[in-house]
Order: structure tokens, then C-alpha cells, then sequence
């Protein structure tokens, strides 16, 4: 143990005077994860105290400022810092700590578990119903569920299991993390002579820190901070942006399966819906056209047939392409097909997180300051006027961040090229094996040129089809209204004007 680390390296934040305070000091991190904890209660307190859509609080709370704000943004910078002060997380080690400790059943450790609870249970549903997430009450029960579910698991099993086999966002963070530019982990001229291992003692995940850097893996590492405070030979550095990617590590399935399952539920489904569904020719798509027929046959109620069809479609796009370009690439470079798609696989890494950089940027300025700012005005009754949005998707000047998709693919393209080079095989077979390997941030490509394309040629619809629910009625022109705040008694709430 190192009680005291005198010189760090230069790009040690925990030496750094201000983001070491907030990163190291435990009694700053006690705060955070109590305050966060304190919202997350009030948030779901709302949503059954007020469960009407007037309740901007908890829908913005969780689905504005938690996600996609606050977990895609410090993702793809500092890492899984939402892990670290996640109220599931922070008050499981406690639970955790007087539980049973029993080893969790090996059908149980398999972390697709998570992925496909987020993936059906989350996505699936926004898309075939868009505000059913959204309505408070449905919010405050599905977090109401998901705690419950997390403390039984944390008091029947150990080492913090339900955050790495169960939780819906564990093994996507876990994944996502990577292309960050922050790592953990030990001085090893502090460690060879070690014999306490107070790091990883004080690890509630039962992992080595002091390992980290040797196998280029942090492996579950949540970013809690509880061994660095344990022992000062632990550091926190910055690295160069998605530096683990460009080298070698023992891969993992579930990790790769994330990023095509999430590029296909996001990054995908938002061009084909949110985006093309926009433009002039939107009933002229596959998935429009499929929900018009399949609505002849099946009575959708109120559901989004168009966003439903649009979802499954961009997902099977997306696990073609991949299937067969990892293939062809398998056989190109004559190696297995499991090595060439989880090797290769990580590539799409940046698809997502920072591709999807540019939509939450532009949201942000256009709507969600505004939305979160109001909701916490409506929440805890304060005395202030309606906060307007920072910009209106008329100014020119939030487009230039529509440039992020394509930096994104670049990135992908880049960390593709470095992990092909791994395999056994002559340059020419490298570069065709490329091509065909590359196929789904080809995709992400094409489908980001087209949607430009779209509305350069076509332009923007008379009427939105974005969010058109059941009975899709080509033929109807909805007049978009401006929403205006309700207030009384000091709360004000969303409203129609």
C-alpha cells in the first residue's frame, strides 16, 4: 500500500488540482453519489405523487439528463463515470457487503442478459411506442422494477454480479468505454513490491487494478474510485482517444453484439424514422410502405406501425451486412469466422457513441436545456420564468455539427485498419478483406449521405411522420403547435398553446 504517491506522471489526473479533487476526493464523490441517489428517489416519487404528463420532472430527469445526456457525453470522454455514481451501483456495494455472497448460476452470467433487455425491453418499445416510456407513472415502475430486481441480485450474489451480467446499460458501458480517453490503473514500480493488494481488496467487483494495464483491460471497472482511495499508487490517466482499441485484448462477444445491436436501435433507426420520415418522400420508404400493408391485415391500435417496421428493418439491415462482410473477410484472410467478426467487431465502436455525438448536440441546444431546465423549475416548485431553448433548429450554425457522423467513421475506419493487422496475410488480402469487413460503417455512412441527399432533392415533409402512431394516415396534415408552460402555485408544467 502507497499512502502517499508524490510524483505522478504528467497525464495522472489524480495529480491534476482541480479534476484530481473531483475524481479522488471521497468525500466529494460521497456527495455526488448522495445527491444523485436524493434525484433518482424524487424522480420516481414524482412519477407516482404526479403521474400525469404534466410532470416534466421525472420524464426529463431520467430520460433527458440521465440518459442519453449525461451517460453518452462522459462515455465517450472519461469513461463509465456514470457507473461510478450510479444509485444502484453505490447503495449494491452496501447491500452487497451483509448479503448472502453466494457464486451467481452460470446461466446467469451472461451478459447478452443486459443487452437484450435494453435492446427489446427499451428500445423495441419507444419505437412501437414512442411516449409509453415517457408517460411519469411507466417511468417511476420501470426504475421501481429494475431497483428491486438490482437488490435481490445484490444481496444473493457477490462481486456486484447484477451490474455485470444484468443491468440493461452494464456491458453497453462497459463497451462503450473504450473509446474514451481516460484509464485506470497502478505504477508498476509501486506494485511489484506490493503484498497487501489493498486495491483490489477495496475493489466491490473483485478486480485487480494493478492488472489493468498489462492486459490493456479494465475489465468491469466501474470508475467508483474506491482503490484509489485505497491505496495512492493507483492513477487515473489520460490517454489518447480509444487507445485500448488500437492494440491487442482478449475480446468479448457481448461487447461487439452491442455495438451492432445499438447502431442498428439508434444510430440506424433514428436516419431511417426520425430522419427520412421527415423528408418529402417519406411514405415512399420500405418501412412505410410495409407498415401501410401489414395494417390491411393487423389493427396496430395506437402503436407506431412505421417506427416498428423501421426498427426491425434497420436491425436485420444491420446484422446482414455484418454477417456477410465479416464472411467474406473470415475467408479472405483465411482465418475462423469467430476471431475475424469479435476481432474486427470493435471497429463500430464509435458508430454510436460518437456518431451519435452530433443528434444529442443538437437536441441539447434545441430542446433538451430547455426541457430539463423546466422540468426541474416544475419539480421542485421554484419561483422562475419559463428557461427558452438555447437555439432553434432554424439557425444555420447547429448544422456544423452534423460533421461529427462523419468523424466517427473515419475513427472507425482507423481503428478497423490497426486491428486487421493482426491477421496473417498478405497486404492485398488485408485491404479486400477491409472492404467487406467494414460493412456496417459503410452502412452508417451511406444511410448519413442519403438522408442528406433525401432532403437536398425532396425536402421536408407538409406534415411530420415522425412519431405517427397506428393507423397511418398518409393523408392527414398535422399543424405543428407551439408548446407554451402552465404554471400555478409555483410549478409549471407543459402545455399546448
Amino acid at each position: 500500500m502507497v499512502e502517499f504517491k508524490e510524483n505522478r506522471d504528467r497525464n495522472d489526473i489524480y495529480g491534476m488540482p482541480v479534476l484530481g479533487f473531483l475524481f479522488k476526493n471521497q468525500t466529494f464523490m460521497m456527495v455526488l453519489k448522495i445527491s444523485v441517489l436524493a434525484l433518482f428517489i424524487y424522480g420516481v416519487y414524482m412519477g407516482f405523487a404526479d403521474p400525469g404528463r404534466e410532470n416534466i420532472f421525472t420524464t426529463y430527469l431520467f430520460w433527458g439528463l440521465f440518459w442519453s445526456l449525461f451517460i453518452v457525453v462522459t462515455l465517450s470522454t472519461f469513461g463509465r463515470i456514470f457507473c461510478g455514481i450510479c444509485p444502484h451501483g453505490f447503495l449494491g456495494k452496501y447491500i452487497t457487503k451483509f448479503g448472502l455472497k453466494k457464486e451467481m448460476p452460470n446461466f446467469l452470467k451472461n451478459r447478452f442478459i443486459g443487452i437484450f433487455i435494453l435492446f427489446f425491453g427499451w428500445w423495441a418499445i419507444y419505437y412501437a411506442a414512442p411516449e409509453f416510456w415517457k408517460v411519469p407513472l411507466a417511468t417511476a415502475w420501470l426504475f421501481t422494477s429494475l431497483t428491486v430486481i438490482a437488490f435481490v441480485f445484490y444481496y444473493l450474489y457477490k462481486d456486484m454480479s447484477y451490474c455485470k451480467y444484468i443491468c440493461p446499460i452494464g456491458t453497453l458501458t462497459k463497451a462503450y468505454a473504450k473509446v474514451s480517453f481516460t484509464e485506470l490503473g497502478t505504477y508498476k514500480e509501486d506494485c511489484s513490491s506490493c503484498k497487501t493488494l489493498d486495491c483490489a481488496v477495496a475493489c466491490s467487483y473483485n478486480l485487480n487494478p494493478f492488472s489493468f494495464d498489462n492486459k490493456n483491460s479494465m475489465d468491469d471497472c466501474t470508475l467508483c474510485m474506491d482503490c484509489s482511495d485505497a491505496c495512492d499508487s493507483v492513477a487515473f490517466r489520460f490517454t489518447k482517444p480509444s487507445r485500448s482499441l488500437f492494440e491487442k485484448f482478449k475480446y468479448n462477444k457481448a461487447e461487439v453484439w452491442a455495438f451492432i445491436l445499438i447502431t442498428a436501435a439508434i444510430s440506424l433507426t433514428m436516419v431511417f424514422h426520425h430522419g427520412l420520415n421527415r423528408s418529402a418522400i417519406a411514405d415512399e420508404f420500405i418501412w412505410s410502405r410495409t407498415a401501410v400493408f401489414a395494417q390491411q391485415y393487423i389493427d396496430f391500435g395506437t402503436l407506431d406501425a412505421v417506427g416498428m417496421f423501421a426498427f426491425i428493418y434497420a436491425t436485420l439491415l444491420a446484422i446482414g451486412v455484418v454477417y456477410i462482410g465479416m464472411f467474406v473477410a473470415s475467408k479472405v484472410l483465411k482465418a475462423s469466422f469467430e476471431k475475424t467478426f469479435y476481432t474486427l467487431g470493435y471497429a463500430f465502436a464509435p458508430l454510436f457513441i460518437i456518431g451519435g455525438l452530433a443528434h444529442l448536440i443538437q437536441g441539447f441546444l434545441t430542446h433538451n436545456y430547455a426541457d430539463i431546465a423546466n422540468g426541474f423549475i416544475y419539480g421542485f416548485g421554484l419561483d422562475m420564468g419559463i428557461v427558452e431553448n438555447l437555439a432553434s433548429r432554424k439557425d444555420a450554425w447547429i448544422y456544423m455539427f452534423e460533421v461529427i457522423p462523419f468523424i466517427a467513421v473515419i475513427w472507425g475506419y482507423l481503428i478497423l485498419a490497426k486491428r486487421i493487422k493482426s491477421f496473417n496475410a498478405t497486404k492485398i488480402k488485408k485491404v479486400t478483406a477491409f472492404v467487406f469487413a467494414s460493412s456496417l460503417i459503410t452502412l452508417y455512412l451511406s444511410t448519413n449521405l442519403y438522408k442528406t441527399y433525401v432532403f437536398k432533392t425532396y425536402g421536408m415533409a407538409q406534415r411530420s411522420h415522425h412519431g405517427s402512431h397506428g393507423n397511418h394516415d398518409a393523408a392527414k396534415t398535422v399543424k405543428a403547435e407551439k408548446p407554451v408552460m402552465k404554471c400555478e402555485s409555483g410549478k409549471c408544467a407543459a402545455g399546448m398553446k
